[in-house]
């Protein structure tokens, strides 16, 4: 079958690139550009961009060497900011006057992984939706507090402007642009090849926190993700009620249905795992883990711990987390 070249992306890679999110969106771009597993790229092809061409360290250490010199940004459909250690995302003055060149020319940016931080640091987010891994949504908030941020979706589209969590959400996102441009056939073979799922919609949400039990109602997924985000300030019901778009009435249902406890009982949970972790994990002060974990005080988080997990904080440490 005769196949067309459609779909041209650029990379730029942030100093200590996570290699997962570049390798993620090339691997769909690859699978979905040839028939079978010839690798060619046809229907999609791909550039690493430097502007000095020296190899560029990811944060696994592994190094990625360059293959084109930044050009016009118009010869690519989009443009990718891959995203790593926040300490050390700083692109070079060459390669960020690139990117700022390319978005006055209307070409579509991309932050994958921390991309979306990079972006922002440039002035390229004013007025956008970005989406952040809930890992990081604290910190892109604590820098960019004037910015709009959301940690409940897979990936955001907000015209031309696209960022994505990172991990293997990167996948579904790349698997959009191919879609789009290359037919669904072909973003679906490139997930079966990877062992990944259909297609997922950008409001998919974010795999949850090791804390929170399994849920596939969105509503409820959303609402546990933003407790989560928020254990030092718990949240009212109210708040969780709106930021996911129905009524307490209904929160408090569907908790009761999924979960199994109220919204508020919930929170508390979570909070309390959280403290325990903290607990059997680091060396913090017994009060720095209450505050941590949304306690005005020591005494009311001893007494909420002890009806948990039947033992007191200072008796966990002691006993070296007992049978846990």
């Amino acid at each position: 079958m005769s196949l067309r070249r459609k779909l041209s992306v650029g990379f730029v890679l942030a100093p200590n690139f996570t290699l997962l999110a570049l390798s993620a969106f090339v691997d769909t771009l690859r699978l979905a550009a040839d028939e079978g597993d010839r690798s060619r790229p046809i229907r999609c092809s791909w550039s690493v961009l430097s502007d000095s061409m020296r190899p560029v360290r990811s944060s696994s250490g592994i190094s990625v060497n360059p293959d084109a010199e930044p050009q016009d940004p118009k010869a690519f459909d989009y443009l990718v900011v891959v995203g790593g250690t926040l300490s050390t995302d700083l692109l070079s003055k060459g390669l960020s006057v690139y990117v700022q060149k390319a978005a006055a020319a209307g070409v579509p940016l991309v932050g994958i992984c921390t991309g979306s931080f990079v972006l922002a640091r440039l002035g390229l987010m004013q007025g956008r939706h970005s989406c952040i891994s809930w890992f990081h949504h604290e910190e892109f908030r604590a820098l960019y507090p004037d910015l709009k941020a959301s940690s409940d979706e897979l990936f955001i589209v907000d015209g031309d402007r696209l960022t994505c969590a990172g991990g293997t959400s990167v996948v579904h996102l790349a698997a959009h642009l191919v879609k789009q441009y290359c037919g669904e056939a072909a973003a679906e073979k490139a997930l079966r090849i990877m062992i990944e799922q259909s297609t997922l919609l950008p409001q998919s949400a974010q795999p949850q926190p090791f804390q929170t039990p399994k849920t596939h109602d969105l509503r409820v997924r959303k609402a546990m993700l933003l407790m989560e985000r928020n254990l030092e300030t718990p949240l009212t019901a109210e708040f969780v009620a709106r930021h996911v778009g129905i009524s307490v009435r209904q929160l408090e249902r569907l908790f009761k249905t999924e979960v199994g406890s109220s919204p508020s009982h919930f929170a508390l949970r979570i909070r309390m795992a959280h403290a325990r972790h903290l607990l059997l994990h680091s060396q913090q002060p017994v009060a720095d883990i209450a505050l941590q974990s949304g306690f005005v005080n020591r005494s009311h988080f001893a007494r909420s711990f002890r009806l948990e997990f039947g033992q007191t904080p200072s008796d966990l440490r002691a006993g070296q987390g007992g049978s846990g």
